[in-house]
């Protein structure tokens, strides 16, 4: 699936230009990838030095990365990419059990050769990106292979939602999970993918209900991870 560069903004987000879309892109991509660290702090000033922007444009980026639950900001403490709690990490994984195992005979139903295509294709790059140990990548692709799966629904508030649920997994694996690759997740995706060509929706629905349970089994709650931030090297 061609990734998508336009920043998909829930009816509270600011207004954006192109070029805060391609700051915005650029700041959620290095979150999801976790190349900025949960907690880290996000200074308008190095950010703006950095994108050679004003501060009101990384202000306004910033505002539109809380509504999808990747920033926090507090008055007069500034903003920070949000750091789940263990609870809330729990609280996301089993949002998405519901809503992505309950998802699929809709998607099933809908799934065009064309979009099962498209499917394969990020498996195939997932799997290229854990063989050569580019876990950055891989990790983005594996939320992109989800992402794409719910799209085949068609329900924009659905698609949002999972978007969110996705990107905050990303921050709980961050915090909470394990720096070894996890390779069986991607053999699972190709499973998930003959599962749902053959129209299995009760296999397929076991399937990514196992899934999520095995990634989040994967997660330590009870430790943290912490890293020191360069944002020179994180978007340059």
């Amino acid at each position: 699936m061609t990734e998508k560069k336009a920043q998909r903004n829930s009816k509270n987000s600011v207004p954006i230009t192109s070029k805060d879309t391609e700051i915005y892109q650029s700041i959620y991509d290095a979150i999801v990838e976790h190349r900025l660290a949960p907690g880290s702090k996000l200074p308008e000033d190095s950010l703006a030095e950095t994108f050679g922007v004003s501060r009101t444009i990384i202000r306004k980026v910033l505002l539109n990365l809380t509504h999808g639950g990747l920033v926090t900001s507090k008055p007069n403490h500034g903003s920070r990419v949000a750091h789940p709690t263990a609870k809330e990490g729990k609280e996301v994984f089993a949002s998405r059990r519901i809503v992505e195992v309950a998802a699929l005979p809709l998607v099933i139903e809908n799934l065009t050769k064309e979009q099962l295509e498209e499917l394969k294709a990020i498996d195939k790059a997932e799997k290229s990106a854990q063989a050569g140990f580019d876990q950055h990548k891989a990790i983005k692709l594996s939320g992109q292979f989800h992402e794409a799966i719910i799209a085949v629904t068609d329900n924009k508030i659905l698609i949002e939602f999972v978007r969110n649920l996705i990107s905050q997994s990303s921050l709980i694996v961050a915090v909470y999970g394990s720096n070894q690759p996890q390779r069986t997740s991607c053999q699972g995706h190709t499973d998930l993918l003959s599962l749902m060509q053959a129209g299995d929706i009760n296999k397929s629905q076991q399937w990514m209900d196992d899934h999520l349970r095995n990634v989040e089994g994967t997660l330590e709650f009870s430790t943290e991870k912490t890293d020191v931030i360069n944002f020179s090297k994180v978007f340059f």
